[in-house]
């Protein structure tokens, strides 16, 4: 007899943009996000039984995401996802849980003659900053991260010692080109309630910067054995730097750049010591992906 297993629903790519605006100095700080709201709880016969009265509209949800950033600030989105995804547990009884994706979109402000132009900004990159929460009667759970985050080293990597078979034929190296996509997050230790997450408002952007900043060093300092090892370096950096969150992960994928043999045309020299022109690769590409939790 077949039976309902899981379900949930509600609202994805909510477009939400919100301007500050500064009366005293005419200074705009502006903010752009993508929303997704989606619902759990008693809402099983609405698919197997056509029962409607236990939903709550898609339409509904998007206007409460609009409202929401209306009444209340979107920065830092940790707290602002802990407010949506509060406000629908609290208001609908037969809802138990809110699960709420936030993702920000990167604006930096303009500098016009040397001075940060009140407002004008650019996108300087598809880089993102990440939040999921998952909140219900019992607590919010909160997991931010960073996303798209490109980066590029042209030396200080290597990989050698991997095991080597009749299956392989990627030669060992001692110096490489390093580049990755960045997608990393780390998840709190769970808030009781939402004025928990207010009273920790504060450390949200603390613990974006931090992270963002032990990626960039590690990554450009790091003399790399292989993308795991770094990467684990950087895991237990933002532990240590955050002591209220409980795990960190990373999910890196190699970027590669091959060297180009072009002996073949006068004897040119380009690969090893000589290698200058490289060939981009889009793929096939290693997927490298860690979790580091506290003991």
């Amino acid at each position: 007899m077949p039976h309902l297993a899981s379900a949930r629903y509600g609202k994805d790519n909510v477009r939400v943009y919100k301007v500050h605006k500064d009366e005293a100095t005419g200074v705009h700080t502006v903010t752009e996000l993508t929303v997704c709201a989606l619902l759990e709880g008693e809402i099983d016969t609405s698919y197997t039984a056509a029962d409607n009265s236990v939903v709550v509209a898609t339409d509904s949800i998007k206007n409460t995401i609009y409202i929401k950033a209306k009444e209340y600030p979107v920065t830092p989105p940790e707290l602002y996802a802990s407010v949506v995804g509060a406000h629908f547990v609290e208001k609908y009884a037969h809802i138990h849980t809110a699960n709420i994706s936030v993702t920000t979109h990167r604006w930096t402000r303009m500098t016009v003659d040397g001075k940060p132009h009140p407002h004008s900004f650019y996108r300087d990159g598809a880089e993102t900053r990440t939040v999921e929460v998952r909140a219900t009667r019992e607590g919010i759970q909160v997991t931010s991260g960073i996303q798209g985050l490109l980066v590029l080293k042209s030396t200080g990597s290597a990989f050698h010692g991997f095991v080597r078979d009749d299956y392989t034929t990627l030669p060992e190296t001692w110096d490489r080109i390093l580049s990755t996509e960045v997608d990393s997050s780390w998840t709190w230790k769970t808030f009781p309630d939402l004025k928990a997450v207010q009273d920790a408002t504060p450390k949200f952007d603390k613990a974006w910067e931090a992270a963002r900043t032990i990626t960039m060093k590690t990554f450009a300092e790091d003399d790399s054995a292989s993308v795991q090892n770094t990467m684990y370096k950087m895991c237990e950096q933002i532990l240590d730097a955050v002591p209220e969150v409980d795990l960190t992960a990373y999910s890196l994928p190699n970027k590669h750049y091959f060297e180009i043999d072009l002996s073949w045309h006068e004897g040119i020299k380009n690969t090893g010591k000589d290698a200058e022109v490289y060939a981009p690769q889009s793929g096939p590409n290693g997927l490298i992906k860690c979790e580091v939790a506290r003991s």
